[in-house]
C-alpha cells in the first residue's frame, strides 16, 4: 500500500492502481451495484482529457510538455488500456465528480510513471479550464455518440441488409396477409420482410439523429455554465479536436446554463432508442410467429435450429433468437425509462443523475447492436419459407372474396364469404351457384398474386 493525499487529508491506496486517494475515497463510499462506469464512457472522457490539454496548450495556458504527456496518458485512457483503473460504482454523486477524479488521478500518476519531470497535478494541470459538472456531460455526449455511429448504426445496417436479401429471395412467393390476426388480403412474403427491413432502415436513421442530438458539448461552461476559470476559447477548441477525433460535428454548446442544467438531450436520445426497440420487437415478434408450429402453428417460415429447445420434449425447437430480441427490447425500454425520469432531476444549474444516464444510454446501445447483430447472423440469414405451407393457407383463406367487390359490390361478397365459411364450400363454388360470374371472369379475379398490387385482382 502507499499513502495519496488530497484536500481531505490521506488515504492508503494499493501501490498497482493508477488512482489517487479522492478516488479511493468514491470505492469506499459508493459499495452500491458492483458495476463500474461504463468502459465506453470512460474511452470517451480520456478522449475529452486529451482535447482538454491539446486546447489549453494552443491557448498557451499549459506548457507544451505538460501537455504532451497529459495527452499521451489520456490516449492510453481512450484506447482502453486502463479500464481495470476506474472502479468507482454506477451509483455515486450525480455530477459523476468522483469519475472526473478518477481520471485526472490516473492521468496524473500515469504522467509520473512516463517521466518524473515535469510534475502534473490532477486539479491544477489535467483538470485545469474544467469542472466536472462540463466534463462529465460533454464525456457522456461524445461516448455515446461514438457508440451510436460505431455500434449501433452499423448492427442494424447489418440487419437490415439481411431482411432486405431474404425480401428478394422471398419475393414471388405469395401469402395470406393478416390484420387484427385474422385472415387479410394475399402478399408476398417478400413484400412483408421488405416492411422489416424499412422498419430496420428507419431504425438506422434515429440512430444518426440521436448523435445530431448529442452534437452540442458542455464543455467550457465549467461549475455553473459562467465559464468561469477557463478561457473564452477553450470549449470551442475542444469542441474542434474532438471532432477531429471521432469524426463527429461536435460543436460548443450555445447556452452552457441549458447545457449543464437539462438532459433533454440524452431523453431525446432514450426515446430514439426506445423507437429502434419497439421497431426490432416487433420483426422478431412477428417471426417467431410466422415460424410457430411445425405442425400445429402457421409455419409459414423455417427457422435455424441453433439449439435443442426442451429438456423434456425430444426434437423440439425453439424461437430462440427472436425471444432474445424482444427481451433486449424490453430492457432497453426500460432503460431509456430510466433516462426520461434521470431528465427529470436537473434541479438548477445541474442534473445530477449523469452516471446513471450514462450507464443506461450506453447498455441500450450495447445490448440492442449485440441483439441485433446475432438476430441478423443467427435467425435472418438461414430463414426458409415454406411455400407450400404459404399457399395452403392462402387458399383456404375467404379474404380473398375481397378481389370481387369491383365486381359484384362489398354486401354481396360478404354474404359469399359468410355463405362458404357456414357450409365449408370453396368461394368459388358459392359465386358459381348463385349466378354471380362466369367461370372464367371469377377464375381471373381470384388469382392470388394478382392481388398483391394495386388494382383489381386478376
Amino acid at each position: 500500500m502507499r499513502i495519496e493525499k488530497d484536500s481531505m487529508g490521506e488515504m492508503p491506496v494499493a501501490d498497482e492502481s493508477l488512482w489517487g486517494a479522492s478516488t479511493q475515497r468514491a470505492v469506499l463510499n459508493f459499495p452500491i451495484s458492483g458495476r463500474p462506469m461504463p468502459a465506453a464512457f470512460v474511452h470517451g472522457l480520456g478522449l475529452v482529457k486529451l482535447a482538454a490539454a491539446q486546447a489549453n496548450e494552443e491557448l498557451g495556458v499549459l506548457p507544451p510538455e505538460k501537455s504532451r504527456l497529459i495527452r499521451q496518458a489520456a490516449r492510453e485512457i481512450a484506447d482502453g488500456k486502463h479500464d481495470a483503473h476506474f472502479p468507482v460504482d454506477i451509483f455515486q454523486t450525480g455530477s459523476g465528480t468522483s469519475t472526473n477524479m478518477n481520471a485526472n488521478e490516473v492521468i496524473a500518476r500515469r504522467v509520473a510513471q512516463i517521466s518524473p519531470q515535469p510534475a502534473i497535478h490532477p486539479n491544477d494541470d489535467v483538470n485545469l479550464g474544467q469542472s466536472s459538472n462540463d466534463v462529465i456531460p460533454t464525456a457522456l455526449h461524445v461516448s455515446v455518440a461514438v457508440a451510436l455511429d460505431r455500434q449501433l448504426s452499423p448492427a442494424l445496417g447489418s440487419l437490415a441488409q439481411a431482411l432486405e436479401t431474404k425480401a428478394a429471395a422471398f419475393a414471388d412467393i405469395v401469402k395470406i396477409g393478416r390484420t387484427h390476426l385474422m385472415d387479410a388480403t394475399p402478399l408476398t412474403l417478400g413484400q412483408e420482410f421488405s416492411g422489416y427491413a424499412a422498419q430496420v432502415r428507419k431504425a438506422v436513421e434515429r440512430a444518426h439523429r440521436a448523435i445530431a442530438v448529442l452534437a452540442e458539448l458542455a464543455i467550457g461552461g465549467t461549475a455553473v455554465g459562467t465559464g468561469l476559470n477557463t478561457h473564452p476559447e477553450f470549449g470551442g477548441r475542444v469542441c474542434r479536436i474532438l471532432g477531429a477525433e471521432t469524426g463527429l460535428g461536435f460543436r460548443e454548446a450555445k447556452n452552457h446554463f441549458e447545457a449543464q442544467a437539462a438532459r433533454d438531450d440524452c431523453v431525446e436520445v432514450a426515446g430514439q432508442l426506445s423507437a429502434i426497440a419497439a421497431s426490432l420487437a416487433k420483426i422478431a415478434n412477428d417471426i417467431r410467429l410466422l415460424g410457430s408450429g411445425p405442425r400445429a402453428g402457421l409455419a409459414e417460415l423455417r427457422l435455424p435450429a441453433t439449439q435443442t429447445g426442451s429438456s423434456i420434449m425430444p426434437g423440439k425447437v425453439n424461437p430462440v433468437m427472436s425471444e432474445m430480441l424482444v427481451q433486449v427490447c424490453h430492457y432497453a425500454q426500460g432503460l431509456a425509462q430510466t433516462v426520461a425520469a434521470c431528465g427529470r432531476d436537473g434541479q438548477f444549474e445541474l442534473n445530477v443523475t449523469l452516471p446513471l444516464i450514462a450507464h443506461c444510454l450506453h447498455e441500450a446501445i450495447t445490448c440492442l447492436a449485440n441483439g441485433a447483430a446475432v438476430f441478423a447472423e443467427k435467425c435472418v440469414a438461414g430463414l426458409e419459407a415454406d411455400v407450400n405451407r404459404c399457399r395452403e393457407l392462402m387458399e383456404r383463406s375467404l379474404m380473398l372474396v375481397t378481389a370481387l367487390n369491383p365486381h359484384i359490390g362489398y354486401d354481396a361478397a360478404a354474404s359469399v364469404a359468410k355463405e362458404a365459411f357456414a357450409t365449408g364450400r370453396s368461394l368459388r363454388e358459392v359465386v358459381l351457384a348463385r349466378g354471380l360470374l362466369d367461370a372464367g371472369t371469377l377464375d381471373r379475379a381470384l388469382v392470388p398474386l394478382g392481388m398483391t398490387r394495386p388494382g383489381a385482382g386478376g
